[in-house]
């Protein structure tokens, strides 16, 4: 399969698992999961025709690592970024001192007043290097990369989870607790 059927079967499944189950006739179980069986039926039904082979295909070969399949193979979910409610069943723990936050300049004056806020997200996403930052930040022009000061936060109560894919989770990062170099 070629990297355009692959990067167009990837935002397929991120549509559908992240934000719009229901436009498939689907309802993800707690953890986010979904049959791939009955992912496979729906998206058929709706004209749109996708092997095993395929899903299986974007699944081991997306760098971002945005699935996961279950241990015996038969459910996929999508790692984070949901819209739609779900609860992701992830285990608070501790990060690193310092996280990261990769965003487009347009955003800075906001973010530095209101801090990082999740908005249509069930989380905010913080890299735990600074390379990874860069990528997320340059999608959209020149990036702009936020420090985040974990430690503190976690002093100070705010909870931190970790995602299947290394990306990590929490609720929103208040602008003091963000440094711009």
């Amino acid at each position: 399969m070629d990297e355009s059927k692959r990067t167009q079967i990837s935002k397929y499944l991120s549509y559908h698992l992240r934000h719009r189950p229901d436009a498939l006739g689907i309802e993800l179980e707690p953890g986010g999961w979904v049959r791939i069986d009955t992912l496979l039926a729906a998206a058929a039904e709706r004209g749109k025709k996708l092997r095993r082979e395929q899903l299986d295909a974007v699944v081991a070969s997306c760098a971002k690592r945005r699935f996961t399949l279950d241990a015996a193979g038969g459910r996929i979910r999508a790692n984070q970024g949901h819209s739609v409610s779900v609860d992701l069943q992830l285990t608070r723990a501790t990060p690193p001192v310092m996280l990261y936050h990769g965003t487009h300049h347009r955003a800075v004056k906001s973010i530095q007043t209101d801090g990082l806020l999740k908005m249509n997200r069930h989380h905010v996403h913080l890299s735990a290097d600074l390379e990874t930052a860069q990528a997320v930040g340059s999608r959209r022009g020149k990036a702009v990369i936020f420090g985040v000061d974990t430690a503190t936060m976690v002093e100070k109560g705010y909870a931190f989870f970790v995602s299947d894919n290394g990306v990590w989770l929490t609720d929103a990062v208040p602008p003091e607790f963000l440094l711009l170099d």
